[in-house]
């Protein structure tokens, strides 16, 4: 009587555990890419999103790709070609997600260098973004660059590049290993780059106010140079970031598109073109 119950069970639909098995490992392999990348990226790696929320993010945006993903044996997953694919796919999406972070942080270093030319270094807190101390200037600014990230539907570009990535870099294809190098050294120096260009306006006109700080305290030694000339330099940053709203606004959609079409590019790279 056992015998017979347990083949009938055998017999039932959907128990082939083998096939069970190959669709669990899709869906991991398909979550991987993403998953680092969401893991790295900016606006999703913040540190006040929970992790719960990223690894529901991936494995619900892995579901959109599964299908792109061939079937994977057990005993391939086990071997070093297997490691070696997974190895593969988390530097992929953590590459990505890395470099736009690069590209973001020159709105960081902007901010930072305006604070520092401003006296305003000490005005420093922690920032929720990545963790740090930062000065406060750096913060809105990259809040500000976020939200016009957001505005401009950004986000969805970055993740539908990440998905656009499986059908150009499909899973287990080769990727040329120099060009995750390259990207990183790429991105460093576009970060230092737009940096300048982003506070060099703001830092030139604090040098001269600076400068004619100087020039008076030293016609008039008896003045204080603390009691007027940091009251002055204050007052003037607050003014230029005041008008500079709209230059900022245009900075910041130039380095948005730049570093989504960078991370495009990169992605076909790593495809060998």
């Amino acid at each position: 009587m056992l015998g017979q119950a347990t083949s009938n069970v055998m017999q039932m639909p959907g128990l082939d555990l083998q096939l069970v098995m190959t669709v669990i490992l899709q869906y991991f392999l398909a979550s991987l890419r993403i998953g680092a990348f969401l893991l790295s990226a900016p606006l999703f790696g913040a540190r006040w999103l929970p992790l719960q929320v990223r690894v529901i993010m991936a494995l619900s945006l892995g579901a959109a790709v599964v299908g792109n993903v061939p079937p994977v044996d057990v005993n391939l997953l086990t071997s070093s070609v297997g490691l070696m694919m997974i190895f593969v796919e988390i530097a992929i999406g953590l590459t990505v997600g890395l470099t736009l972070t690069i590209w973001f942080a020159a709105m960081l270093l902007a901010g930072e260098k305006i604070a520092t030319s401003a006296g305003l270094g000490y005005a420093a807190q922690v920032d929720p973004m990545t963790g740090a101390n930062t000065p406060v200037v750096s913060q809105i600014l990259y809040l500000f660059l976020l939200i016009i990230f957001v505005s401009v539907d950004g986000h969805l570009i970055a993740i539908g590049t990440m998905l656009e990535s499986y059908r150009i870099l499909p899973l287990g294809a080769a990727i040329v290993p120099e060009v995750l190098i390259a990207a990183g050294i790429s991105a460093a120096g576009s970060m230092f780059l737009s940096a300048t260009i982003i506070m060099l306006p703001i830092a030139m006109v604090l040098l001269m106010v600076n400068v004619a700080v100087g020039i008076i305290s030293r016609s008039a030694p008896t003045l204080n140079l603390f009691s007027f000339g940091f009251p002055i330099t204050l007052i003037s940053v607050f003014i230029l970031l005041y008008f500079s709203v709209g230059t900022f606004g245009n900075a910041s959609q130039d380095l948005i598109d730049s570093g989504l079409a960078n991370i495009q590019r990169l992605i076909g790279d790593m495809a060998g073109g």
